[in-house]
């Protein structure tokens, strides 16, 4: 438990100065241009104010104002979707947690999905007890997004068919390909359902995976869906793809759809 320190005056009113300027979390240069000082004191000061309790560190260099009275401020901790955009914009919230906000999933994730133009070492990092899950995105694949508001921030996340889209082209980021084939069923039974608008983002990944996946999902839960059903068909490569890639068992191979199917739904 951090208790909350005195400050001298002159820090107070820099303070304020800051607390009225941010929403949010801030960086040690967002800091500097705020109260007008170099880079060097402006980190040493706002190391001093998180030791304080008057500022919560998020990360190295990253810190958000804590409200008064918080009993512990060193553990305040931010909106997980409104770090992801300060730390990895551009970028969308996509996967399974997209799905749980479109209402396609009951189950809860605690990690967050985050699609990122970004480079990163490492594609899981905690941030606040949040795991954050990277995956690697370009400019040209950021379409059928939507926003959110979270407070007062304008945040990104996949549309509802795009978000199937993403969990059948990396079926890790929908919880594994189980997971993805009740989320696909879901979207199927919902107002969200777009077959044109299915096809016409498949076509634009790329990635000729997505149609063997997705033919054999709706084969194999019995989905009325004829016309995309014969799209998939006529759209499959010569190649063997995985079901789901990050399952080691070998499968079993299915000509129909050149997927070695390595999990039972």
């Amino acid at each position: 438990m951090v208790n909350l320190g005195g400050i001298s005056e002159n820090n107070r009113k820099r303070l304020d100065k800051l607390i009225q300027s941010t929403d949010g979390p801030f960086t040690v240069k967002d800091a500097s241009k705020i109260l007008n000082l170099p880079i060097i004191p402006s980190r040493n000061l706002l190391g001093y104010w998180a030791r304080k309790g008057w500022l919560s560190r998020v990360r190295r260099g990253l810190y958000i104002t804590v409200p008064l009275g918080t009993i512990n401020p060193s553990e305040y901790k931010e909106d997980p979707w409104i770090v992801a955009l300060k730390i990895y914009s551009p970028c969308y919230i996509g996967g399974w947690n997209a799905s749980e906000h479109w209402e396609l999933t009951d189950q809860i994730f605690k990690d967050l999905v985050v699609f990122t133009l970004k480079k990163f070492r490492k594609r899981k990092t905690d941030i606040q007890g949040t795991s954050y899950i990277l995956s690697p995105t370009s400019k040209k694949m950021m379409f059928g997004l939507s926003h959110v508001w979270r407070k007062s921030f304008k945040v990104k996340i996949s549309d509802p068919t795009r978000t199937l889209i993403d969990i059948l082209n990396i079926p890790s980021t929908g919880g594994g390909i189980r997971h993805v084939s009740e989320i696909l069923k879901n979207y199927f039974n919902s107002e969200n359902r777009n077959d044109k608008q299915i096809a016409a983002y498949i076509k634009l990944i790329g990635n000729r995976a997505i149609y063997k996946r997705l033919g054999y999902i709706i084969e194999k839960l019995k989905i009325d869906a004829p016309q995309l059903s014969e799209i998939c068909k006529n759209n499959i490569s010569k190649g063997y793809s995985i079901l789901d890639p990050d399952v080691k068992a070998k499968g079993k191979i299915l000509r129909k759809w050149n997927l070695c199917v390595n999990v039972i739904l």
